[in-house]
């Protein structure tokens, strides 16, 4: 039989049993979809968290008070046997190699200017937080030098938080309470937007100093080290951890993190589990390939004296083989077309429900989706070819 011939039979048979072979398929075309989607909210909330760090710029250090090892949280479980200080900040600032170095305590305050007040977010920084987070005044100024060591009374209002205390006014020169504490503000930043749920938009700053006093804190949260160079990131970890070893006695009690290892650790746990739960999707292929292989079995000994009248119009075994091979990666092939298109429609529809659903489509997957689903049509269809090609022709003809 020339390939056209047998393809034509392939789909004559497969036209025959059309709710057969649609129910065939649907079991491949679910599991693909699922697969494909599983996929795309992975790689989509790759991309979200990467996209979230790095508009902070990526020669950032973080240096956590705690070394990992050992559990250290601050100010929660007890802190660390060397707390993290302001002037452990200012030594860092002196390593060459070093940009910019921000001093971090935050907490939650009320923010309140005449009649109206919020409760947001307060983050204790010094004049170069806007430098090492790549944040941009939109009105007046940042935090002066020399505020972040003493209990400066400077404030720098979010856009959204500017808005809703003081409507169309402009802040700048006003006077606002922060946790009961008077401050002036000065400045008014760019919208910057969230980070993981965090609304910075919806934030005030203030000096380190006054923060730590304000939420009773005796050591930093964080000190973020802003390298000048990606190049000069590996020596300037190196000199974090001599200098601050240097000045808690001898011990690494603080954990040190650059932003691309950050990055990489997201990385990883997200790829882990996008494989896991693709994996218990991928389940579904396994059922899609059983409910294959009975079907064809089943089509096998229907279709007996079809094989018998076959092979006696001179039809190969080999051939015969390959026809019944063919339907079978022709049903899984159709049911993984189906699912990518269903995954494409179901993924356009979340997007234009839920706007901020992290997805993203690799192509890879697709690539991947179509692979499995032939591979599910060979596997699921060897069994009942070879069974099909073994047949005799004089039994499958008497059979009729």
């Amino acid at each position: 039989m020339a390939p056209l011939e047998i393809l034509g039979f392939v789909l004559a048979a497969l036209e025959g049993q059309r709710l057969r072979s649609a129910l065939s398929a649907l079991g491949v075309a679910i599991a693909v979809t699922a697969v494909i989607l599983l996929t795309s909210l992975g790689e989509g909330t790759r991309q979200y968290i990467v996209a979230q760090f790095t508009q902070f710029g990526t020669n950032l250090i973080a240096v956590s008070p705690g070394k990992v090892k050992t559990f250290g949280v601050p100010g929660v479980l007890g802190g660390t046997t060397h707390k993290l200080t302001i002037a452990d900040a200012v030594a860092l600032r002196q390593l060459p190699g070093v940009e910019a170095v921000v001093p971090v305590a935050f907490g939650q305050a009320a923010v309140e200017a005449g009649q109206r007040s919020r409760s947001v977010f307060v983050y204790g920084v010094n004049h170069e937080a806007a430098t090492a987070w790549r944040f941009r005044v939109a009105q007046g100024d940042f935090l002066p030098p020399g505020e972040a060591s003493r209990q400066g009374a400077s404030a720098v209002l979010g856009p959204k938080l500017a808005r809703e205390l003081f409507g169309a006014t402009a802040p700048l020169g006003r006077r606002v309470r922060i946790g009961g504490r008077s401050f002036l503000a000065i400045g008014v930043m760019e919208a910057k937007g969230q980070l993981l749920g965090f609304d910075l938009d919806d934030s005030a700053y203030i000096p380190v100093a006054s923060a730590m006093d304000m939420f009773n804190q005796s050591e930093l949260m964080e000190i973020d080290v802003m390298a000048r160079s990606a190049e000069a990131i590996p020596s300037v970890m190196r000199a974090i951890r001599q200098t601050l070893v240097a000045r808690h006695r001898g011990e690494e009690d603080f954990t040190v993190t650059s932003q691309t290892e950050m990055l990489d650790t997201f990385g990883r746990v997200i790829g882990i589990i996008t494989v896991a739960v693709s994996a218990i999707a991928g389940i579904s292929l396994l059922v899609g390939g059983m409910g294959i292989l009975t079907v064809m079995w089943i089509s096998v000994h229907q279709r007996t004296a079809e094989v018998g009248l076959l092979r006696a119009l001179g039809v190969t075994r080999a051939t015969v083989g390959r026809l019944f091979l063919l339907e079978a990666v022709t049903l899984a092939m159709a049911g993984g077309v189906a699912g990518l298109a269903l995954a494409f429609a179901t993924g356009a529809a979340l997007r234009a429900a839920l706007p901020g659903l992290p997805l993203h489509t690799p192509p890879g997957s697709v690539a991947a989706g179509l692979l499995m689903s032939l591979v599910v049509g060979v596997v699921s269809g060897l069994l009942p070819a070879r069974r099909a090609a073994e047949l005799d022709p004089i039994d499958a003809l008497r059979a009729e």
